[in-house]
């Protein structure tokens, strides 16, 4: 199995019970959880030796933070006890037309103040064979920028391959800012994912007539723009999931690949999933099954159609983490949807 690397913030996550609206909730449902995170779980629960890097406080809530990733067999020996505090973020959970709400409360938390000194970039990735990051990391401070810099270059110098997750996030950062920061980084990246929003706001292309509102995606258009920036960044994948939000309930999921190598463009095969339990993380799930399609040595097209449907998957299960198996991940992959009962 492949030793497998992400780097990231992991935050407290307080979500209203049973869809209430937040001005309902008199408790909230405590969970842990962020982008690169969540994929390293994922990994971990297939198998592949994934280690998290991150910062958390020196404190109780730091530790039950790094006890969460422990739990699911991640590798949290290197992450830093520093900074002031956990991240936070809030979560309404939306039902049918009411979409999902999230509310932040992360400025000044440990990786957003964290630097390079708090990392023994060369140990870390000895021996590694994959790192991924997300769009999220820099966009939280300018240090955790420069920092994401810092363990690309590393990565690099130690042959690493690596991927990268747009995850443009309005609330932290601007169009431009994100791609002033993330034209610069894509100049480490091996394999980029993403989707149709990420893709014009985070690096300034646009998938032809594609409106996931209306269902209606132009697969030609994402074709188009994912050779326009193999040619410009020479990924060896471009990746994106394809969500058509019918409600905050139902939404058709698949995703589409290019292979630079090949010169081809895959669709995948579309799940429709309804209802949708809990969509937080479902990127996340669909980064980390992909990778693992793609560390276990499978065909392009195969490893996408590992990812769609760990990523279906996680849509059914509350919480940040995806908690499939590989086989569950293998059985929906090979056309078992059914969900009848396992006797």
């Amino acid at each position: 199995m492949a030793k497998i690397v992400t780097m990231g913030e992991i935050m407290l996550r307080l979500s209203t019970p049973n869809n209430e609206k937040f001005i309902q909730a008199d408790e909230f449902d405590v969970c842990y959880g962020g982008g690169e995170a969540n994929v390293a779980v994922s990994l971990a629960n297939y198998g592949h030796e994934a280690e998290f890097v991150t910062a958390v406080p020196d404190n109780e809530i730091g530790e039950c933070a790094v006890a969460a990733l422990r739990k699911f067999n991640v590798k949290t020996d290197n992450i830093a006890k520093c900074g002031e505090r956990l991240g936070i973020y809030y979560l309404e959970s939306g039902s049918s037309m009411r979409p999902s709400k999230v509310v932040y409360d992360r400025a000044h938390s440990s990786i957003s103040t964290a630097t390079a000194a708090d990392f023994d970039f060369d140990k870390i990735f000895e021996g590694a064979d994959w790192f991924h990051f997300t769009g999220i990391t820099p966009a939280v401070s300018d240090s955790a920028a420069v920092l994401t810099e810092e363990a690309l270059k590393a990565a690099k110098r130690h042959n690493v391959k690596v991927s990268v997750d747009l995850n443009f996030r309005k609330k932290l950062w601007s169009s431009e800012k994100a791609q002033k920061v993330m034209k610069n980084l894509m100049q480490y990246v091996d394999v980029c994912i993403g989707n149709e929003e990420d893709a014009e706001l985070v690096l300034g292309y646009k998938p032809g007539n594609t409106d996931v509102t209306s269902g209606d995606l132009e697969l030609a258009g994402y074709k188009s723009i994912f050779e326009q920036m193999v040619a410009d960044y020479n990924f060896e994948y471009c990746i994106s999931s394809l969500r058509v939000s019918h409600s905050a309930s139902d939404n058709g999921w698949s995703a589409c690949i290019y292979s630079r190598d090949t010169k081809e463009f895959y669709h995948s095969k579309e799940y429709s999933i309804h209802p949708i339990v809990d969509r937080v993380g479902g990127g996340d799930s669909f980064a980390g099954g992909t990778i693992c399609g793609l560390v276990d040595g499978k065909n392009f097209k195969d490893a996408l159609e590992f990812g769609v449907a760990a990523s279906a998957l996680k849509h059914t299960i509350p919480g940040d983490f995806n908690l499939v198996s590989r086989k569950e991940v293998e059985t929906l992959a090979g056309g078992d949807a059914s969900g009848r009962v396992q006797r």
